[in-house]
């Protein structure tokens, strides 16, 4: 099966790479950073060259400075990074390998395509060197797990993308704050009707004519004291309130929507991209398995399942509740309407962080915000995100993997604490000071327990796939049917033909069975 699977990815990255390499590599696809000097040449002759290749634009300023701050600390060796654009990354990467003597010794690629990188020879084993502790001890497993491929660790972890829970924490803060003084009111008015009821009049006392200016000058600021005291406990008060608001279930977004008294510029409590996959996957990602824990088990792929089918309904009724069109929205559009001021929940990913940070330094966020995990399906069923790790791999065809190895260690951990402060990317090491800001801890928590994309390639198609699947739940089809449809289709690519999943019956919950369930557990925690 290996044999197989290694020779079907070397015989795809050659039929795509002729053209790409004809068409890309000789044209403008590939530029280094910075363009060679004579001086520049001089002054490094002496030192081993190493060539990394990325392909985010964004990495440009922050890979130049630390290819100059590791040829400080390294003398021997100079790195170029090198810009490359391209739709067949790998394909160029393996060309350039093949036909070139300036090989690509590392490269930046995302998790889901080390498989392919593998198979073709273009990823060596990490080796860490010695001294250096296992990954395991210094990063998180998710992180591990994404460049874990057949138990070798074949490319070192980056920085990562995930989607966490976004909200507005200016109405919500406004929203404690009306909900503690109507607490307070109901409080007083209780006590006050007490005492009527018995009777009782409220003793006063009188304060003594004449009284000395210090005495005076005491009282004025005790009661200072007093008030600032209680305008700390009230904001400890708004605080807590706040956090405990924070929804833990979908339900609980439910009854925050039915209960809250929205500002007029509000148009909706919850809303989020429903028609990418990025931001729906938490619904099912605890419900399904593909690929085990490493993402790279074809004996692992568990689409079709009863929870699987219970998380899609439960995501299905949302549109009762917060009707929105898979054709026009967008996730650009949903961040602008929550800097807007017209959302209160949505889901985001971590570019909200500086998009939003922009946009307050700029005037045009006039809010406090948040970013906390995202809510569990329901009491019963939980949720998980997807994630994207960004990693470094040291190519099999390189010559000085060595080398490579040793800069792709610096450039993931000794260097990685400026990389969100120059590029607004979450480096996956928790280095310097990065994540002491609250909300970026909150991506780091979520990216922890989140599920990598899987690197296995036959099911690359598979999140396009469930996003088709995901938007025909979403207007109105049969879960149970779609799900299985899904599982099918992907099964018959694992095991190369036909596979057909044995139907499995799980009743729709009736609005009755769920009002009785809401009143059993009334009944239950509300005692006699």
């Amino acid at each position: 099966m290996a044999l197989r699977k290694r020779l079907i990815t070397i015989l795809i990255i050659a039929l795509c790479a002729g053209g790409v390499y004809a068409a890309g590599y000789f044209g403008l696809s590939i530029r280094q950073s910075e363009e060679p000097n004579t001086e520049e040449d001089s002054l490094f002759g002496h030192r081993e060259t190493l060539y990394l290749w990325y392909t985010d634009e964004a990495l440009t300023d922050y890979l130049n400075s630390v290819a100059v701050a590791y040829s400080e600390y390294q003398d021997e060796v100079r790195v170029m990074p090198v810009y490359t654009s391209g739709r067949e990354y790998l394909e160029t990467v393996n060309q350039a390998s093949l036909h070139t003597e300036e090989v690509p010794d590392l490269y930046i690629v995302s998790n889901d395509s080390l498989e392919k990188a593998y198979l073709a020879g273009l990823a060596s084993e990490v080796r860490l060197p010695e001294g250096v502790p296992a990954m395991e001890q210094w990063l998180p497993g998710t992180a591990v797990g994404a460049v874990t491929y057949e138990e070798k660790q074949i490319a070192y972890p980056f920085y990562f993308e995930t989607s966490c829970f976004l909200y507005n924490r200016t109405y919500l803060e406004d929203w404690a704050r009306a909900q503690i003084e109507a607490e307070q009111d109901t409080a007083e008015t209780e006590a006050a009707q007490q005492q009527i009821d018995e009777g009782q009049e409220a003793e006063t006392e009188t304060a003594e004519n004449g009284g000395d200016e210090e005495s005076e000058a005491t009282g004025e600021q005790d009661a200072g004291d007093a008030a600032e005291a209680n305008a700390e406990s009230r904001e400890d008060a708004v605080r807590e309130k706040v956090n405990g608001v924070l929804p833990d279930t979908i339900d609980d977004i439910l009854t925050f929507a039915d209960e809250y008294d929205a500002p007029e510029q509000v148009e909706a409590v919850f809303k989020w991209d429903v028609s990418d996959i990025f931001y729906n996957y938490f619904f099912v990602g605890d419900a399904i398995d593909v690929g085990g824990v490493n993402g790279d088990r074809a004996d692992s792929i568990h689409i079709y399942n009863e929870n699987a089918i219970k998380c899609m309904r439960v995501y299905q009724d949302l549109n009762q509740f917060f009707s929105i069109d898979t054709k026009e929205i967008s996730y650009d559009g949903v961040l602008q309407d929550f800097m807007d001021g017209k959302i209160v929940y949505t889901v985001a990913t971590s570019d909200a962080l500086s998009k939003i940070e922009e946009a307050k330094e700029e005037g045009n966020f006039a809010y406090e915000y948040g970013i906390s995990m995202l809510p569990d399906v329901s009491d019963e069923l939980r949720s998980a995100s997807l994630s994207v790790t960004q990693c470094v791999v040291v190519n099999g065809y390189s010559v000085k993997k060595e080398m490579a190895n040793d800069f792709a260690l610096y450039l993931t951990r000794q260097a990685s604490e400026q990389l969100f402060a120059r590029t607004g990317k979450l480096p996956v090491s928790d280095t310097g000071d990065t994540y002491e800001d609250a909300n970026r801890a909150a991506f780091l928590q979520e990216y922890e327990c989140s599920v990598p994309m899987p690197k296995m390639i036959e099911t690359s198609n598979f999140w396009v796939e469930l996003e088709i699947t995901f938007a025909r739940i979403w207007s109105g089809e049969d879960a149970n049917s779609d799900l299985k449809a899904l599982s099918e289709k992907i099964m018959a690519q694992v095991v190369g033909g036909e596979y057909t999943e044995e139907y499995i019956d799980v009743p729709e919950e009736t609005e009755e069975e769920y009002v009785d369930e809401e009143m059993e557990d009334e009944g239950t925690t509300g005692g006699d």
